[in-house]
């Protein structure tokens, strides 16, 4: 076969019309002898590159993964003159989740972690009834730092959102761990705390509460807050109160942190920063900000990776 073999991890076929499902004879054993036997001769599609077999179409069972190679690329139909045996039954696993799109690297990740977690390659009937697999699936994992509330934390929302649609992303495992502005005010009591903005809805049980974006009458409280809240409120009051600092890209740069993390910072107004394992994001980034902050992270996190 002149064709590269697919190689791991992640692999994973950018169109998935080039994975075509065959159902083979149950005489037919599902090894790499007697599948070889069976396709060689076959005309197969013009996009054909991989063949999903199996000996029963209904039910999930027994599943092989050949790479395929016709004699020519051009005809519509030509004949198959290679087979390679990517992965048997032993090692191989399919699944059926409707809830999946099968085009995009995460989710096949995702669904391989879920339901066949160990398998070395994993098959994933999902969204549309469309078929793709993943080989050697290990997701990136990516630590989401955040704020909250509003809940949900809206850059984990917004990095799960593009995540979802990315088709020449390698696949990640987005983990979220974001400060709580009820737990750092319990770590730091007060009678009175000072939020950045009521839109966050943010609330502390037990305290009373003011917002800063309302520019109250000055009171003896404690900042829940950044660095642009404490600028805010030496504009407006003229001297920095007591804060308990909730900047979730604090202790970033100059570091490498041990897991790649993607945040966001109030300084930041219009552009990406990035550093060794981080990228961070504006406090109000638009979803392009996040994808790009993300896909560079990623990138240079996974840098030989690519679309089969």
């Amino acid at each position: 076969m002149t064709a590269a073999a697919p190689a791991g991890p992640n692999f994973v076929p950018l169109r998935y019309r080039g994975v075509a499902v065959s159902t083979v004879p149950r005489e037919v054993a599902l090894d790499a002898e007697s599948l070889r036997a069976h396709f060689l001769g076959r005309d197969a599609y013009r996009r054909t590159r991989f063949v999903v077999a199996r000996h029963d179409p209904a039910v999930p069972g027994p599943t092989a993964v050949l790479q395929v190679e016709r004699a020519s690329p051009e005809p519509l139909f030509a004949p198959v003159v290679d087979v390679r045996l990517l992965a048997g039954p032993d090692e191989c696993a399919y699944v059926v989740d409707p809830d999946v799109d099968t085009g995009i690297p995460t989710a096949l990740a995702a669904a391989a972690r879920e339901h066949a977690p160990g398998a070395r390659v994993v098959v994933v009937e999902g969204r549309y009834a469309h078929v793709n697999f993943i080989l050697e699936p290990a997701a990136l994992r990516v630590v989401v730092r955040d704020v909250v509330p509003p809940e949900p934390g809206k850059l984990a929302d917004q990095a799960a959102r593009v995540v979802a649609v990315l088709e020449d992303l390698a696949p990640v495992e987005l983990v979220a761990r974001s400060v709580r502005l009820a737990d750092l005010a319990a770590a730091a009591p007060a009678p009175h705390y000072l939020l950045p903005c009521r839109g966050s809805g943010g609330e502390v049980p037990g305290a009373r509460v003011s917002y800063l974006d309302e520019h109250p009458e000055r009171a003896d409280w404690t900042l829940l807050g950044c660095a642009r809240s404490r600028q805010i409120h030496r504009h407006f009051y003229g001297e920095d109160p007591p804060t308990v600092d909730f900047c979730p890209k604090a202790g970033l740069p100059g570091t490498r942190p041990p897991e790649p993390v993607l945040t966001k910072c109030c300084l930041q107004e219009e552009h990406v920063e990035s550093g060794d394992g981080w990228t961070s994001v504006p406090w109000g980034a638009s979803l392009e900000m996040v994808r790009t902050a993300l896909q560079g992270l990623v990138e240079r996190e996974a840098p030989t990776w690519r679309p089969g």
